[in-house]
């Protein structure tokens, strides 16, 4: 019987200041500038990316008899792979990494592209996250993989597995090679649809299994960095208590070093809560 073959992926790109977390920068209504933002972003990136090599010697040492799991980065366009090369390198074990150029014309397509590319090199499920997700725990990740597993083995249509984000996002999509989806339209929607409800009509409409996991919040606007610095300083306080919480420590040291803090507006209304919320 054929060992099964599994692909964990981070989609991702190069920091390069200017072209990274754009919606984060000064000149766009942010608080960040053009560096600051890139890395920002290189942070996350490789706590991700961590998080990521954690999740997959878990799902190895499982005990269950999963198959082979490999980690891919799947990154764009083809001048900067030498530098994402070099940038997981520098700072994570590269025993472990494979890398695809994923290509395309937008997001859609490059999606499309790194599945497709993996699912003829003979992987039976893939779970793609995004690079801006230093909340992302291991467990999350092994509990998708065992989902995924689970819906596809009584199932004619594949399975899919998803992790929402914020404004109907998603930060988490995997499926199994079987699964008749095209991600044209998801990402890249001129329709108003929200990514979540695209992929749910999809699932829907083809009678593919799906499974939600807990929402996880990437970071593209003030208001996420705001969220985000809080939930990291909870996390580095919590893991004093918490054996097997994995701080994301790049992300935290970039918060120190920038001295950013989150707040929230005063609130003096007192409501009672015999009252209307306001």
């Amino acid at each position: 019987m054929k060992k099964q073959k599994h692909a964990l992926v981070l989609f991702t790109k190069y920091p390069e200041p200017g072209l990274t977390k754009t919606r984060l920068m000064e000149e766009n209504g942010g608080n960040l500038t053009a560096q600051e933002a890139a890395d920002l972003y290189r942070a996350m990136c490789l706590d991700t990316a961590t998080v990521a090599l954690s999740a997959v010697e878990r799902c190895r040492n499982s005990g269950n008899d999963w198959g082979t799991f490999t980690f891919y980065i799947s990154s764009s366009p083809a001048d900067c792979m030498p530098k994402i090369k070099a940038l997981f390198k520098s700072e994570v074990s590269t025993q472990e990494i494979q890398y695809i150029l994923d290509q395309g014309r937008n997001f859609d397509e490059h999606f499309n592209s790194c599945y497709q590319q993996l699912f003829e090199m003979d992987y039976d499920t893939v779970i793609c996250v995004g690079g801006d997700l230093p909340a992302i725990t291991p467990d999350l990740i092994h509990r998708a993989f065992s989902q995924l597993f689970k819906l596809r083995e009584n199932s004619k249509a594949g399975a899919m597995v998803v992790a929402p984000c914020q404004a109907g996002g998603v930060s988490l999509v995997g499926i199994s090679k079987e699964t008749p989806i095209d991600f044209t339209g998801v990402f890249y929607n001129q329709l108003g649809i929200t990514t979540l409800d695209a992929l749910v009509r999809i699932a829907e409409g083809k009678g593919i299994p799906m499974a939600v996991f807990e929402a996880l919040f990437d970071v593209d606007y003030g208001e996420d960095l705001g969220h985000m610095i809080s939930v990291i300083n909870a996390m580095d306080y919590a893991a004093r208590f918490q054996e097997d919480l994995l701080v994301p420590k790049r992300t935290l040291r970039w918060i120190h070093e920038t001295g950013l803090v989150a707040s929230s507006p005063p609130n003096e209304a007192a409501d009672p809560r015999s009252m209307i919320d306001a």
